[in-house]
């Protein structure tokens, strides 16, 4: 098994094991997109934590499995299984150290906050093998500037995880020997709250990414009042305010 699950109070610690630079094969896709119903199945989890065993976060996708006839089906697959990690209507906090280069770097781009070691390194060298970074031509803009974007994808060059900070991908760099910790003490402050809640704010977040303004807000609205206010969390956590009592979860 290429992924390792471990959950603790709510939080699932999800960890890529595929020495020694964690590859992503067809096979190592398939696994995580059956881990990830799985997660998305459970429903007291409030938060995951995406990790990578060894030194290297991933080195991106098997490039031998780019060649035909196997590109064909690698492709289709790479961008579902990015998709269903973006969509997870769980938060998600990616834990990076060392290279996260390429199919890597995207995987990590479909979390939902990345925590990076100083020593991290970020790029999409894909334009070197003469081919292009599918999943990162439509994210990586989304999650910064596009000259930034540009740049990374039509030069091919690794940037240091300030400089990923600097651009808006990456959220904190920390000393590489706690990254793993931090990401764990941001889930876990996540994990204080209603999965309800979570899961509520999660997809309204991924909705409005792709609406205009006057649509998303619309949207957003009918949300709250047709779906999270139907919630026994909504109702527990406003009284309980209002009581000046904590709240009791039941994650509903």
């Amino acid at each position: 098994m290429s992924w390792k699950t471990h959950v603790e109070q709510g939080v699932a610690t999800l960890t890529l094991d595929a020495p020694p630079l964690n590859i992503l094969t067809r096979a190592v896709l398939a696994e995580l997109r059956t881990v990830l119903a799985t997660l998305e199945a459970t429903p007291e989890l409030r938060a995951v934590r995406l990790t990578a065993a060894g030194r290297h976060f991933s080195a991106g996708a098997d490039v031998g499995e780019h060649l035909p006839p196997q590109y064909e089906e690698l492709i289709p697959e790479f961008c579902d299984t990015i998709e269903r990690l973006a969509r997870l209507p769980l938060p998600v906090i990616a834990a990076v150290r060392g290279r996260c280069l390429g199919g890597g770097f995207e995987l990590a781009m479909a979390a939902d906050v990345i925590v990076a070691g100083e020593g991290a390194t970020f790029g999409q060298p894909e334009i070197v093998l003469g081919v292009t970074a599918p999943v990162a031509c439509v994210i990586l803009p989304r999650l910064s500037q596009h000259g930034f974007a540009a740049e990374l994808l039509f030069a091919g060059d690794a940037v240091s995880s300030t400089r990923a900070r600097a651009a808006g991908v990456v959220q904190h760099v920390v000393p590489d020997e706690t990254v793993e910790d931090e990401a764990l003490a941001i889930a876990r402050r996540i994990a204080r709250h209603s999965a309800a809640a979570l899961r509520a704010t999660k997809a309204t977040l991924l909705d409005s990414a792709v609406k205009p303004l006057g649509e998303a807000l619309r949207a957003a609205s009918d949300d709250y009042v047709t779906k999270l206010m139907k919630t026994e969390d909504a109702l527990e956590g406003l009284n309980a305010f209002l009581e000046k009592r904590p709240a009791q979860w039941r994650h509903r």
